[in-house]
């Protein structure tokens, strides 16, 4: 084969990735203490009313009092934020199916085995809370949005990492700082309402996503420090391409833009935004050090300059989304009876 070929070169840097991961093992186990042990946890049930006490009705009633008070916009993000969490089972298949990482037997006690798994199990608690929350407060259609579920884990995720896992970790280190940003900002919003056990619920659930986001940085920290040609062009892939956002695949059954006008509406109330997606790139790139690695490779020094400019950039796309935010007409959710936000 002609090492210079195409194909030549994409099989080396595939194999040089899957060395550098594989070679990460115990550098991955030291990690583990991001998550915690199960009695150790909050459950779902620790933030919902007892159902097995003679108050229990009492209890409920509280609960669907205090949800009264959200409004019809916070109602639209938060059903959002509960459909892209209840799409794990997609997630799962993502991190299992990466090189290096793969859990082939389902058991299997490597470091990387027990951190997916361990990940999948603090995670699946939070659509499970904020489902039944949802159930209780009597505020949005439930059909409608367990279509939504079921439509969603249908259409499938996409991270655009391509079986890369220098892409895909980088692809968690992003979205795990995007969905604590969006939970805690829902949290902030619920209390202003007065809504204190919602308030709660989010915060607990942004707590999770702050652990699995240090955990997740440190990964590609490490592979930038092993890698750092590799890694540096795969964050430029990734940049270029786009932070896709896993619920995009989102729909009801009736329409179509479903996630867009989802996206939409956080914009708009300020749970999720483009300054956001700015902030988190920012973020990550003085996380990893991007400017000031050195010895790189003639492609990846310019992928380097590329990177360092990007927040610049999209910190301007940002002000002109917020501009036009207000701008963009409501639509009406099925979730919330069709009323519109």
């Amino acid at each position: 084969m002609d090492l210079t070929s195409a194909p030549a070169i994409e099989k080396k840097w595939q194999w040089r990735r899957l060395e550098v991961v594989e070679s990460m093992s115990n550098f991955v186990a030291a990690h583990l203490h991001y998550l915690k042990p199960v009695a150790e946890s909050w459950q779902p049930q620790d933030l919902l009313p007892a159902m097995d006490v003679e108050e229990w009705v009492d209890e409920v009633s509280r609960l669907r009092q205090a949800a009264a008070g959200l409004p019809d916009d916070l109602l639209v993000v938060l059903v959002g934020d509960m459909v892209t969490e209840e799409a794990l089972p997609s997630y799962q298949a993502f991190l299992t199916r990466l090189a290096g990482v793969a859990d082939r037997s389902g058991v299997s006690e490597s470091p990387w085995a027990q951190w997916s798994r361990g990940w999948t199990a603090e995670e699946n608690r939070h659509g499970d809370l904020l489902h039944q929350y949802l159930y209780l407060s009597g505020r949005v259609d439930m059909g409608a949005v367990q279509r939504t579920v079921q439509h969603l884990l249908r259409n499938g995720f996409d991270a655009g990492d391509g079986g890369d896992p220098y892409r895909a970790f980088i692809y968690t280190s992003f979205q795990e700082r995007a969905t604590r940003i969006s939970h805690r900002n829902v949290a902030r919003l619920a209390q202003r309402t007065g809504d204190e056990r919602l308030s709660r619920i989010c915060a607990m659930i942004a707590g999770d996503e702050a652990r699995h986001e240090k955990a997740y940085t440190a990964f590609v920290k490490r592979i930038f420090e092993l890698d750092s040609n590799g890694a540096m062009l795969a964050l430029r892939d990734m940049m270029k391409d786009g932070i896709a956002m896993p619920g995009q695949y989102m729909e009801d059954g009736a329409q179509g833009d479903l996630f867009d006008a989802f996206a939409n509406v956080a914009q708009r109330l300020g749970v999720y935004t483009a300054r956001d997606y700015a902030e988190i790139m920012r973020h990550l790139i003085g996380q990893w050090q991007i400017g000031s690695t050195m010895g790189l490779a003639s492609a990846a020094a310019q992928a380097q300059d590329y990177l360092c400019d990007l927040p610049r950039r999209y910190q301007r796309l940002a002000d002109r989304l917020d501009e036009r935010a207000a701008q963009i007409p409501k639509t009406r959710f099925s979730w919330i009876y069709g009323r519109e936000a």
